[in-house]
């Protein structure tokens, strides 16, 4: 049995478009439901959604038979994170809070396994590698895995070209709601001066010849997006999603209250 077939980081290498949507529910029912929703993508988010190592498993096997690709965003770049979540089975980490070459250059190597990385080498005993089904896993795994790194500050925007030219960074992902927080403009990611900051560090991820992607709740934002050349954009969240549903459907129903 070959390992798996990464067809969320071949779709970046394309650059062929990538609609995603936010897992912060840390329910596999609702990670089920989304992930065959039609979305090419979905976050299992650790950072923000009130995930843990078991909860990611039982979500990574939830959405194992649908279309959707898994990625995992950890909560802080630490390799040990990073090394349990590729154990669980993913193949595509997002790491937050990226804002050096040097950072991103360690979260390519937690990435690998030796001698690219420092990966630990127990994949035996993994569901990484259907727990030693995959026989070649440790040797061919590392052309499989996709690391995304997440700039999201002013210091990650000043080391963006620097970020970009790292090998084995797959692609750029900009968060606009830190951004615009770490720029002054705290819950205004639409400030003139946090827009205009977003589209040239889109600008420099591409002339870096990097896939670039983005969170843009807003259709309209979303595709001007995709036209700009954004590869990866996350559309929505479980939360929102669920959310809105429920007031909206409440909201009908005032008049007879």
């Amino acid at each position: 049995m070959p390992v798996p077939h990464n067809p969320f980081k071949a779709a970046l290498a394309a650059r062929r478009p990538q609609i995603g949507l936010w897992l912060a529910l840390a329910h596999p029912a609702a990670a089920e439901i989304c992930a065959g929703a039609g979305f090419d993508w979905v976050v299992i988010d650790g950072e923000h959604g009130p995930n843990d190592i078991p909860l990611m498993l039982s979500q990574l096997q939830a959405v194992a038979a649908k279309p959707a690709h898994p990625v995992v965003r950890v909560p802080v770049g630490e390799p040990w994170q990073i090394k349990q979540v590729l154990d669980l089975g993913a193949q595509t980490v997002l790491v937050p809070m990226v804002e050096s070459a040097e950072q991103a250059r360690a979260m390519v190597r937690a990435m690998r396994y030796p001698p690219e990385g420092i990966r630990g080498v127990g994949a035996a005993l993994a569901r990484a590698s259907d727990y030693g089904a995959v026989g070649d896993y440790v040797t061919a795994a590392n052309d499989e895995t996709c690391l995304l790194v997440q700039v999201e500050s002013r210091a990650g925007l000043a080391a963006i070209d620097a970020i970009g030219a790292v090998d084995g960074v797959d692609g750029i992902f900009i968060g606009p709601s830190d951004l615009a927080a770490d720029m002054g403009h705290p819950g205004r990611p639409d400030a003139p001066e946090v827009a205009g900051a977003i589209d040239d560090a889109l600008a420099r991820i591409h002339a870096a010849g990097k896939p670039s992607g983005i969170l843009a709740f807003d259709p309209a934002l979303a595709r001007r997006r995709l036209e700009a050349g954004v590869t990866f954009v996350a559309v929505g969240a479980d939360v929102t999603l669920l959310a809105k549903g429920a007031r909206d459907l409440a909201a009908g129903f005032d008049q007879l209250g």
